[in-house]
């Protein structure tokens, strides 16, 4: 299983989960041009794409998505939010899996300031049990059995404490990013909270522009874990495999 980052962050997310005969779309907030260039222009291998909610740098291409028939799969919350009338949106529920070609998903809920938010345990038979979970300060559940990890580790509060204190960083944006985003200290919990024996990779999405330090995140995750550990970036590509190399 091939995962490829298109873009993450606040300018917009949207990752791939490659097979290599069906592909399913994280996210949908990047330009739809850039998604069908990833694709290579061949759509036909989408088995379909999941949204985790309608801020737009999650979901800016949802319209053209559809309009090219790809089936889209949201809480109803969500999609009620998104306010776009299409056959090609479908809505899921939490703790009720669906099927995708060879994909598994099971949403769940999670905490971020919008309608209905969801992250996604997702199984395939190439990368096994898959977390992805992005824009939620606080996950209250543990998965059993992962194999790899795609989670938000946003900003580290010491950085967003000083940028405060020296002026950089206004109140209401502080706040709001704390109510909506995980911290570096809640991704690692949520880390150490799992049984993490049987994980492969741990992937680190949508860390602040101005919030976060790239190294600084890496390091600690891998110390804390002793995992391989990626920051995601634009086109990074990585193998996501269930059995490690």
């Amino acid at each position: 299983m091939k995962l490829t980052c298109i873009n993450t962050g606040s300018v917009g997310n949207c990752y791939l989960l490659d097979s290599g005969t069906e592909v399913l779309i994280l996210e949908l907030g990047v330009n739809f041009k850039d998604i069908k260039v990833a694709l290579n222009f061949d759509i036909s291998r989408v088995c379909g794409a999941i949204v985790t909610h309608e801020h737009l740098d999650h979901s800016k291409a949802i319209n053209d998505a559809a309009k090219a028939g790809i089936d889209i799969y949201s809480s109803p919350g969500t999609i009620n939010a998104i306010n776009i009338s299409s056959h090609r949106l479908h809505p899921v529920f939490a703790m009720k899996e669906f099927i995708l070609g060879e994909f598994k998903i099971k949403p769940f809920d999670v905490r971020h300031d919008c309608a209905e938010p969801f992250g996604y345990l997702i199984n395939h038979p190439q990368c096994g049990n898959v977390l992805f979970i992005t824009d939620s300060f606080y996950c209250r559940y543990t998965f059993p059995n992962l194999n790899n990890i795609i989670v938000e580790a946003n900003y580290c509060e010491d950085i967003m404490a000083e940028k405060f204190f020296s002026g950089d960083l206004n109140k209401i944006i502080r706040d709001r990013v704390m109510k909506s985003h995980m911290s570096l200290k809640t991704c690692k919990e949520l880390l150490m909270a799992n049984d993490l024996k049987a994980v492969n990779n741990i992937v680190l999405i949508h860390l602040s522009d101005g919030n976060s330090d790239e190294r600084k995140f890496k390091k600690q995750v891998q110390d804390l874990t002793g995992k391989n550990v990626h920051v995601a970036s634009k086109n990074l590509s990585i193998d996501l495999s269930k059995i490690p190399f």
